[in-house]
């Protein structure tokens, strides 16, 4: 076990009730007991000794790299890191901003929860984790459990791209291929069975991993380091924790007196789905709809959950459905300013895109979060190069016009 600088974690507390404590460990990997009801499961966050943040922690340089800068209010960094987070702030023009998520070891946002999720599961004394994902989250939980010597699992579908399959068979993980309504069975009777600590859902609607969205908040620290409070921040959407961990990350820099607001947020998802929206427009605390076919397959989520709800009305935003359309004109957009992003991570800007076509300007800069690398998409290596004779004549010919 690894010791960063302290971490002022305290304990568990829930969202269905506040007032709802429960120790730091074990992980509440199943939410709120005492809340609970059989159709909805609240999440529970971490809470922190906030009255003993250091003064300096958001005014002095870094001192280290990757998440250990904000070790304080984070869980316990009790596993090695790969250098994940400082992702840059990118300007778009007209006071846009994309904040490349890309940047991280394995490619996605999802580094920023496995650090503090698979340290959960080395602090346990777990010989493995088990993760459901056919994309970006089981390729970072693969990478972090190879960094701290522990088994991965990852339950996928037979539908996966092949690079990401590559992807998590690189870091030594057991790959097993098995229909998406039987991931989560399968993946808690891993737990039960051997042990295991999970790092995705168990629930009927999201929990998933306490810690994971505190890594997440480190994206908004980040943010206000770099541009201040923004007046909205667009995020994709799947289960919301992303969503959650920026919105709570902001109300922690109001709270501390760091800053005077927190932006709104905005949850981006596929119009073929859609559990925030859902949520959001009927008043319920969580939603699971039915989805439809989209390309986005990395934040086709049918089960949302609390935090995300949570996130978008106590900060003033809203849940966007954007179509797939609209996802590829964000992405191709991107990828005019040199930033290649998978078809979802795309999500954030096409919402903005859509909001700011109906609401015009949003009273200041904006950021749009781009979780992942253009690498995870699916048919990614299936158009190879045709060979050109090298002759000038059929070189111009294969040249594009303007």
């Amino acid at each position: 076990m690894i010791t960063a600088a302290v971490s002022l974690a305290t304990a568990q507390r829930s969202l269905g009730d506040p007032g709802v404590r429960y120790p730091l460990y074990p992980p509440l990997l199943r939410g709120c007991p005492r809340t609970a009801t059989p159709g909805l499961v609240f999440p529970v966050e971490v809470d922190y000794a906030y009255q003993d943040v250091p003064a300096d922690l958001f005014t002095s340089s870094p001192r280290r790299g990757g998440l250990e800068r904000w070790a304080p209010l984070l869980p316990p960094l009790d596993a090695p890191g790969l250098g994940e987070g400082a992702t840059p702030l990118v300007p778009l023009g007209d006071g846009v901003w994309i904040k490349d998520e890309s940047r991280n070891p394995t490619w996605s946002h999802k580094d920023r929860l496995n650090r503090v999720a698979v340290g959960a599961a080395v602090h346990e004394g777990a010989e493995g984790i088990a993760v459901a994902s056919s994309g970006n989250h089981g390729a970072s939980a693969a990478a972090y459990a190879a960094r701290a010597g522990l088994r991965c699992v990852v339950l996928a579908s037979a539908g996966a791209p092949p690079a990401v399959a590559s992807f998590l068979r690189a870091y030594g993980a057991d790959v097993v291929a098995v229909p998406a309504e039987a991931r989560w069975p399968l993946l808690a009777m891993i737990a039960e069975r051997l042990g295991y600590h999970t790092v995705s859902n168990l629930t009927p609607t999201h929990t998933g991993h306490p810690f994971g969205p505190e890594g997440y908040k480190t994206v908004a620290y980040e943010i206000h380091a770099d541009l201040g409070v923004p007046a909205a921040v667009f995020v994709p959407a799947g289960y919301g924790e992303l969503l959650f961990g920026v919105w709570k990350g902001f109300r922690e820099l109001r709270d501390l007196g760091v800053t005077d607001r927190v932006p709104r947020v905005f949850g981006c998802e596929p119009a073929a789905g859609g559990p925030l929206a859902a949520a959001v427009r009927t008043g319920a605390p969580a939603a699971v709809v039915p989805t439809g076919a989209t390309d986005a397959y990395a934040i086709d989520c049918s089960v949302g959950g609390n935090r995300a709800v949570r996130a978008v009305l106590d900060s003033g935003g809203d849940a966007l459905l954007v179509t797939d359309a609209e996802l590829r004109r964000a992405r191709d957009e991107l990828a005019r300013q040199g930033l290649w992003a998978e078809l979802s991570a795309a999500a954030g800007l096409a919402g903005f895109r859509q909001w700011a076509a109906r609401e015009g300007d949003a009273g200041g800069p904006v950021v749009c979060v781009s979780t992942s690398s253009g690498f995870k998409d699916l048919g990614v290596g299936g158009d190879p190069l045709e060979p050109v004779e090298p002759t000038w004549e059929a070189v111009t010919r294969a040249l594009r016009r303007p």
